[in-house]
C-alpha cells in the first residue's frame, strides 16, 4: 500500500491513486457571502485583528507570527457549538490502494470529548522558502484525508469538504467533492476561490468560514 505524507505530496503521488477534476478560479455559490451577516462585536473582534495587521510587513513575517496575529483569530471567529478550531491537527486515513498520513496546520471542526472527529476545513500555512512544496498538493492530501475520516462517520458516498492555504495574510480557499471512497482511485472535484488579502478583506473571509460551517450545522452540533 502506498503511502502519501501530507509534508512531501506531489502532484504526480496524487495522480497515481486519485482521479483529479481540477476546476477554475470562479465566484462560486460557496463564495458569494454578501447575505451573511456579522454582528456588531464580531465586526469589533475583526476591527482588532486587523488593526494588528495594518501597519505589518505580512510577507516578511515568520509562519508562526502571522498564524497567531492573523490566521488562527480569524478561525475562532468562525467557531459554532461544537465546530472548533483547532492547531497542529493529525490526519490519517486508509484508502483501499493508498493511505495519507500527516499535520494538518488548522482545522475547523467537530469536536468530541477532546478530539476533532469530523474536520470540516483544514488549512495549509504555506511554508517560506524555494525548497518547500507547492501548498496546493498537500492541501488536495488533507482534503483527502479528511472527507475519509467524515465518510467513516456518515457513509455519505460523495463526500463534501472544504480547505485553505494561507501565504502571509493571503487566504485561498478550495471546495473538493469526493466519491469513490471504497474503490481503487477515487474521484476528487475541485472548485478554488480567488485570493482574499485579510487586512483589507476580513469581513469576507470570516464570511465565508460561516458560511461553509453553517453547510455543516445540524442539531447535533449547536
Amino acid at each position: 500500500m502506498e503511502k502519501l505524507i501530507l509534508s512531501k505530496i506531489s502532484l504526480a503521488d496524487l495522480k497515481t491513486v486519485v482521479q483529479l477534476q481540477e476546476g477554475t478560479i470562479a465566484s462560486y455559490p460557496w463564495t458569494l457571502v454578501d447575505s451573511i451577516s456579522l454582528n456588531d462585536q464580531e465586526l469589533r473582534q475583526l476591527q482588532d485583528i486587523q488593526s494588528h495587521l495594518w501597519n505589518e510587513d505580512t510577507h516578511l513575517m515568520n509562519e508562526a507570527t502571522i498564524w497567531a496575529r492573523g490566521i488562527y483569530p480569524l478561525l475562532l471567529l468562525a467557531e459554532r457549538g461544537a465546530i472548533r478550531a483547532w492547531a497542529a491537527v493529525p490526519l490519517q486515513a486508509h484508502y483501499r490502494q493508498f493511505e495519507v498520513d500527516g499535520i494538518a496546520d488548522g482545522v475547523l471542526g467537530k469536536v468530541v470529548v477532546g478530539r476533532i472527529e469530523s474536520p470540516y476545513l483544514v488549512i495549509v500555512e504555506t511554508k517560506k522558502g524555494v525548497e518547500n512544496q507547492n501548498p496546493v498538493f498537500q492541501l488536495y492530501g488533507q482534503l483527502l484525508a479528511a472527507a475519509h475520516l467524515n465518510w467513516e462517520h456518515d457513509s455519505q458516498p460523495k463526500q463534501e469538504i472544504f480547505g485553505c492555504y494561507t501565504i502571509a495574510d493571503v487566504w485561498k480557499f478550495v471546495r473538493a467533492e469526493i466519491e469513490g471512497m471504497d474503490t481503487d482511485r477515487p474521484v476528487m472535484q475541485l472548485e478554488y476561490s480567488r485570493e482574499y488579502v485579510e487586512k483589507l478583506e476580513s469581513e469576507t473571509i470570516l464570511k465565508i468560514l460561516k458560511g461553509i460551517i453553517t453547510r455543516f450545522v445540524s442539531d447535533k452540533t449547536n
